[in-house]
């Protein structure tokens, strides 16, 4: 079983992606498709008016602060690109079968109503945020979509447990908790980069193996941005039992076969 994240940034090629995803589905392999949606909710807010904000919490992690119009935006985005990987998948033969965290009650969220942040050298509280952290994973919705012949395409919305609100959820860390529910030997984290660089400036750089004992190191002293998130969601996949995440680029051909062969950073459980 393969758990593959799309990255949601920009310079990720998708079609190159889809194309490699019906590949590894024509040669026998199970897997799930968890998808970002950051570059089209940027671009649609702009469009509506509605530009993002980005917030940096106090340990270093950025994320997008989500009001109630920037949640209705990231729904509108995050649907449109489930539609188009489903389509873009049907197109090439493949059964993919679109739905969000909401649906089923696939991933349950505690929403974090206030989020705590450092902006202008200042610490402050941002309240009526709609993002949560994933507390349930219902993955028998997931097995009845494979046992009828789907794969699935999982959005990173999930749904309160409270109140039944629409929460946006980190993808990667999405896919980590999907992965490890439903018992999946390998999680793909697909990027517009190689891997955990060691020199933002050198794309090349990549660090190609990273021990579970060095994780945390990586996430406090080496990675930036996006990219401790990817980390976090690796750590939480195999603590899980996930036997390997890959952090690799999703710019080039066939990216997922090149990432099981060890293109990419790799951590082992």
């Amino acid at each position: 079983m393969l758990v593959v994240k799309i990255g949601g940034a920009s310079g990720v090629n998708i079609n190159s992606i889809v194309t490699d995803i019906a590949n590894q589905t024509a040669s026998g392999e199970k897997l799930i498709v968890v998808h970002g949606g950051s570059e089209l909710a940027t671009e649609l807010g702009e469009q509506l008016g509605h530009p993002p904000r980005f917030v940096t919490s106090a340990s270093g992690h950025t994320s997008r602060y989500t009001d109630k119009r920037t949640l209705e935006i990231f729904l509108m985005a995050t649907s449109l690109l489930n539609r188009r990987l489903v389509g873009q998948l049907q197109n090439l033969g493949i059964n993919a079968f679109g739905l969000s965290g909401l649906d089923g009650r696939l991933l349950v969220a505690e929403r974090k109503s206030t989020i705590r942040i450092v902006e202008n050298g200042k610490r402050k509280i941002l309240r009526d945020d709609y993002t949560g952290r994933i507390t349930n994973v219902n993955i028998e919705t997931v097995r009845a979509l494979q046992y009828t012949g789907h794969i699935p395409v999982v959005a990173p919305v999930a749904i309160s447990d409270s109140g039944g609100v629409a929460l946006n959820v980190d993808g990667d860390r999405a896919a980590a908790r999907l992965a490890g529910a439903i018992e999946a030997n390998k999680l793909v984290i697909l990027s517009n980069v190689s891997g955990l660089l060691s020199d933002l400036a050198d794309p090349n750089s990549y660090i190609p193996n990273i021990s579970t004992n060095d994780i945390d190191d990586a996430i406090n002293n080496i990675a930036r941005g996006r990219m401790k998130r990817k980390l976090i969601a690796a750590r939480e996949a195999l603590d899980a039992g996930v036997k390997q995440v890959i952090i690799a680029n999703g710019k080039i051909d066939q990216p997922i076969t090149k990432a099981l062969k060890g293109e990419g950073t790799l951590i082992n459980g």
